[in-house]
């Protein structure tokens, strides 16, 4: 299978499985992508709508419908001449529940469990409470209150003769080093003598082997008798009565973890999360043997034909990033002929590209998504449209500074531990050496929390402990800022982190018996696992030269860097995605995964710019739809518009708040916050604009209320994102529905003749200009170099919000009967049903089909356009070979469209034309578009009166359709 020429992405989990995937193979196949892009794959934890919580790495998932239906799958989409990508999430597994067997058993045997090196837990915490632990935050209040009202209960599970703690979903295995104690409670000789092979039982291997002796002893007695004698050894552990439960109490107090109220995991936890999520753990990808457990079934799958290529899920959150991707590309090319397919889910700054180093096709497409999106924006409008928020919200801060604060909050009150495996880790590099022992912890960690404060990146990829020329260019904007925020008193200390996170070379330490690992005995120390694999296994294996003081001074460096690097990223994500930009609302259109909005709009000249860049990753993904969007692609295309008509919006704004005033909550109390408040209300009615369908009526009851439900559930998550008035941590849930009710008042029926006509009426006016802008954004998401991705569902209207709204089933019969032949100018006047879109989307991929080198990687040349209307029209050639593609597209039309349809009329264009590439002046192009045939003037420009006279945006090329 070659690489893929266009993607598209489905998201399975039990109600959308590989079966249901095949009943419509024939539509994918029929829209022409080449390739099925699924989500993870890999068995999740039960009921999982996303599959990034993956509890076994080694099985195919059962509610999709197991390995033998994604075999079934796949060999008929091979049929097709298709393939396959398989998101795969390396970073994290989900944990809690009852299903991850690695997780279970690390609980049961602590630091000497065979996984105990799999997962990124610090067994060597300064907390006594959670030395040799694991910290279990998942308890719904205090611990002492949870156990008293004897929801923590002792359990025998037959099958396995394991005793083990549960907790709702959660289970706990005991360590068998207590079952002797267990089955002597109940004062019985038959357990007493089960107990006998459990008597002064270590976790030692070996003695793990003499357990499962003992259990299986246990399990044929249980198999024999039945379990009434074990239930004497649960009652006399039950915490219904004070001595019972004091006695679950101190059984709890000797295991390998320890049950907690879930509030601590922010304080206390001492493994690493993804983001803050307590329920994925991460995962040491970094050492061999773990990266061959994980990749077992991928790899057996990729070797066998049955999985063509590989998307890698937060690729930031590994130790080592450029690391994973080489050996990763190693181990695949060894199982095929064909070169791989692998990109990654990576976030790239403004101004920040794709590492060269990393050898992979490219990233998974959020860089273009938010060039695409700039596109559309009108620069004019940023200046008014930020006044006007400053006039709603009293705050004129650019977007940056609501980034900061949010840095600020999320280091002090969602990631402190993270933040505190940092600092001890760059202190003990500090007391490694007489010359920094003084080197205070809080010192350090002022230093650290001001660098990852001010990163202005995702994370930095230092080779062997040292920062590099690129990585220096985004670590000094942090180091400057942070030598402007500090005390002087601090600066001594921020030198010595600069170095020791990779500005200069280590130095040896005076003494090795106190090395920087931390580590005083056996098991999974933090430590080793920031370095490259290879360091890892010698240092685990006792190397004589890893034993050295400067092996152990670089290994001290190289885990200070990947837990900075590992804090860095899920800081930038937390402050920026799930919070700054759900607290700023200059256009929402502008906040979306992966954007800046004070990036506000993009030039034709900047556009051209950034997609010659992309032909040095001709393979990467271009997307305008994921998973994981904030909006979908066409509530951002419509909500652009508010950029054309900055003024008119602000005073529509004004005017919808007057109009509703009377719904707000508290308003008239004294010195009471008034819910929604202006910035959420003002949010709100973006969202109402952006989200609208364009079908809708005012009056149709039944429609606007199913709009505001899905509108009401984004507003909880908007809210508690925001962070500001509730939050997820301590929800106000007086607040929250007093806002979602006056998201009802205002749309309740009694308003159609009031708020509901002017919501409607002012979307019927941007709805044109939306659509035009969806039109251009998916003809260049299909013609610009790369491999463009569409999101299951998103060939008709996306106007859909943040997940679980952008998840929401897809009627693909639907979207089956529109694709037929039809040109998509033939479409437009029907636009409101979004089967031009289809059409359009259906005829860039069949021109694709014929000549896919053409728009993956073919030349990229921007085209010169003159005439009254220039800065309206965008236009560039794609050339391979003998064959042209040229594209132009009406952009920022709103003061050009005279009626309801996205389109300009020929005479609005005046004087306007396009000059073509010499190599095609003397073509015969077809429109692909319109199936209109232009023979190109001797003076070789077009004009665009007659190009784009059925349609807003064309693609000429000398392929023809036949």
């Amino acid at each position: 299978m070659t690489h893929p020429r266009a993607t598209l992405r489905l998201q399975l989990h039990h109600g959308f499985t590989f079966d249901d995937a095949l009943a419509q193979l024939d539509y994918f196949a029929a829209l022409g992508v080449s390739h099925l892009y699924l989500s993870p794959v890999t068995t999740a934890q039960p009921g999982s709508m996303h599959g990034y919580d993956t509890v076994d790495y080694g099985t195919v998932s059962a509610e999709l419908g197991g390995e033998g239906a994604l075999r079934r799958f796949a060999a008929k989409v091979h049929e097709r001449g298709m393939g396959i990508i398989a998101d795969f999430v390396p970073n994290h597994m989900g944990v809690g529940g009852a299903h991850n067997a690695w997780w279970l058993d690390i609980l049961e045997w602590g630091r000497h469990s065979a996984y105990a090196r799999h997962f990124d837990v610090d067994w060597h915490s300064p907390d006594p409470a959670l030395r040799g632990k694991v910290l279990m935050p998942f308890l719904g209040a205090q611990y002492g209150e949870e156990l008293a009202a004897g929801r923590i209960e002792l359990k025998f599970d037959p099958a396995a003769a394991r005793f083990y703690v549960q907790y709702g979903p959660h289970v706990c295995p005991i360590c068998p080093t207590d079952y002797a104690t267990l089955l002597q409670s109940a004062n019985r000789a038959d357990l007493n003598t089960l107990a006998g092979p459990f008597q002064g039982l270590t976790t030692q291997p070996d003695d793990q082997a003499r357990a499962a002796a003992g259990r299986d002893a246990l399990r044929a007695f249980v198999e024999r008798v039945g379990t009434d004698p074990i239930d004497f050894v649960l009652e006399s552990y039950s915490s219904g009565d004070p001595v019972p439960r004091e006695r679950l109490h101190r059984l709890l107090e000797r295991q390998h973890f320890r049950l907690a109220w879930w509030r601590t995991a922010t304080d206390e936890i001492n493994w690493r999360r993804f983001f803050d999520i307590t329920a994925l753990a991460g995962v040491r990808v970094e050492r061999h043997d773990v990266f061959e457990a994980v990749h077992k079934l991928v790899f057996r799958l990729y070797a066998d034909g049955v999985i063509d290529g590989l998307r890698i899920d937060h690729i930031d959150g590994l130790a080592d990033p450029r690391e994973y991707c080489e050996r990763l590309r190693q181990r695949l090319v060894t199982l095929r002929a064909t070169p791989p397919f692998v990109v990654v889910e990576k976030i790239l700054a403004q101004g920040e590209t794709l590492r060269d180093d990393w050898p992979v096709q490219g990233t998974t497409g959020y860089d273009f998504m938010n060039d695409v999106g700039a596109f559309l924006h009108d620069p004019a409008g940023a200046a008014p449209l930020a006044q006007a928020w400053a006039a709603i919200s009293g705050d004129d801060r650019p977007f940056a500074a609501y980034a900061l604060e949010a840095r600020r909050e999320m280091l002090a009150a969602y990631l402190p531990a993270e933040l505190d495996h940092v600092t001890r880790a760059l202190h003990r590099i500090a007391r490694e050496l007489p010359g920094t022992r003084d080197t205070t912890y809080a010192s350090v960690h002022r230093v650290a929390a001001n660098l990852a404060m001010y990163f202005p990146i995702y994370r930095i990829y230092p080779v062997n402990g040292l920062r590099s020329a690129l990585d220096n260019r985004y670590f000094d904007v942090a180091l400057e800022a942070a030598r402007r925020s500090l005390p002087r008193a601090s600066l001594a200390a921020l030198d010595l982190v600069d170095g020791w996170l990779g500005g200069r070379a280590p130095e040896p330490a005076a003494n090795n018996a106190s090395s920087g690992s931390g580590n005083s005995g056996g098991g999974g120390g933090r430590t080793p696992r920031a370095s490259p694999a290879g360091a890892n296994a010698n240092a685990s294996a006792g190397n004589s030269q890893a034993n050295t003081p400067l092996s152990h001074a670089l290994i001290a460096q190289r885990t200070a860097l990947a837990l900075f690097s590992q804090l860095t990223a899920p800081l930038a994500a937390k402050a920026t995605e799930d919070t700054a930009l759900y607290r700023y609302g200059r256009l929402l259109s502008r906040n979306e995964v992966g954007a800046d909005p004070d990036d506000f709009a993009r030039t034709p000249h900047d556009f051209h710019a950034t997609n010659r860049l992309r032909q040095r990753h001709p393979y990467g993904l271009l997307a305008t739809a994921t998973h994981d969007h904030k909006r979908g692609e066409d509530v951002r295309a419509r909500l652009a518009v508010l950029s054309e008509i900055a003024l008119d919006w602000s005073n529509t704004l004004r005017a919808w708040s007057t109009l509703n005033q009377t719904h707000r909550r508290n308003d008239a109390a004294a010195g009471a916050a008034w819910s929604p408040g202006p910035a959420a209300e003002a949010m709100l009615y973006q969202t109402l604009v952006g989200c609208w369908p364009p079908e809708l009526d005012a009056g149709d009851e039944a429609g606007v209320h199913a709009l505001a439900q899905r509108v009401s559930t984004w507003l909880l998550k908007a809210l508690r994102e925001a962070k500001l008035r509730t939050n997820w941590l301590s929800p106000d849930e007086t607040y929250e529905s007093e806002c979602q009710a006056f998201l009802f008042d205002i749309l309740a029926p009694q308003r159609r003749d009031g708020f509901l006509q002017a919501l409607a009426g002012f979307v019927a006016r941007v709805a044109p200009v939306g659509a035009l802008n969806t039109l251009l954004q998916t003809v260049l998401r299909l013609t610009s170099p790369g491999v463009p991705d569409l999101y299951q569902g998103t060939e008709l209207w996306d106007f859909s919000l943040v997940d679980p709204d952008n998840r929401r089933p897809v009627d693909y019969a639907a979207r089956a009967a529109a694709l037929d032949d039809q040109a998509p100018a033939a479409k437009l006047k029907d636009w409101r049903n979004a089967h031009v879109k289809l059409a359009t989307v259906h005829r860039l991929l069949a021109l694709r089909a014929k000549m896919p080198e053409l728009l993956r990687e073919g030349e990229y040349l921007p085209l010169t356009v003159s005439g009254a209307q220039a800065s309206h029209v965008f236009a560039f050639a794609r050339h391979h070979g003998n064959t042209w593609a040229v594209v132009i597209g009406t952009r920022l039309a709103a003061g050009l469209l005279d009626g309801d349809t996205p389109l300009v009329a020929p005479a609005r264009w005046e004087d306007t034309t396009v000059e073509l590439p010499k190599g095609c002046r003397q073509a015969t192009l077809h429109d692909w578009l319109s199936d209109a045939t232009h023979t190109v003037p001797e003076g070789g420009t077009l004009a665009l009166r007659d190009i784009l006279g059925a349609m807003p945006v064309a693609v000429l090329s000398t392929l023809t359709r036949s």
